[in-house]
């Protein structure tokens, strides 16, 4: 009886281990699959990343989706076209294209907001709306509320034209491309 009563424990306690460690495979599993999503969330986090590095700017002539090699300089910078048609049109009459080109300035990050396109004055953040995909801040809700009424190439004509362009909106600096421009000899003004 002594003999039937141990096996039988024995059994169950070799039922109860393989149990376990089922349980524990189970586990371990299931981290890994967890693991595993969370490396494709990852993917999809740096996809998203990418997508928003992508270049996306309207033609100022033409309105049609711009293309980062077909472009002209314009305020030191470079505003994008569709094609050369529309490059030639623009550099013909810039100020013609004035409010677009200084439009996508901004939309491309190569200028930012400093002050309020309506006052001039310093810009509140909790004061600011989304102008043809641009997030605009204002001084305050009068002078938010004046660009939220009207239609929208009117917003345009009051946030992107040169007079309140100038106003608001200052040019980014440039990275140096090769090292700090601290260590870099300064050119000779008699040598240009």
């Amino acid at each position: 009886m002594i003999r039937w009563s141990m096996l039988l424990m024995l059994s169950i306690a070799s039922v109860c281990c393989l149990a376990a460690t089922s349980a524990e495979e189970k586990a371990e599993s299931k981290e890994e699959k967890a693991d595993s999503t969370a490396d494709a969330g990852e993917k999809k986090d740096a996809s998203k990343k990418d997508e928003e590095k992508k270049f996306t700017a309207k033609c100022p002539v033409s309105g049609a989706d711009a293309k980062q090699e077909q472009f002209a300089s314009y305020k030191d910078k470079q505003v994008y076209f569709c094609c050369e048609k529309c490059k030639a049109a623009f550099e013909a009459e810039p100020k013609k294209f004035e409010v677009k080109a200084n439009h996508q300035l901004v939309q491309t990050k190569q200028f930012k907001q400093k002050k309020c396109p309506i006052s001039g004055g310093d810009f509140v953040k909790e004061q600011s709306a989304r102008v043809a995909n641009v997030n605009v801040r204002f001084c305050c809700e009068k002078c938010k509320g004046a660009v939220q009424a009207a239609e929208a190439d009117a917003k345009l004509e009051m946030i992107f034209a040169e007079k309140a362009f100038k106003k608001a909106f200052v040019a980014v600096k440039d990275k140096p491309a090769d090292g700090d421009a601290k260590d870099k000899p300064k050119e000779n003004a008699e040598a240009k």
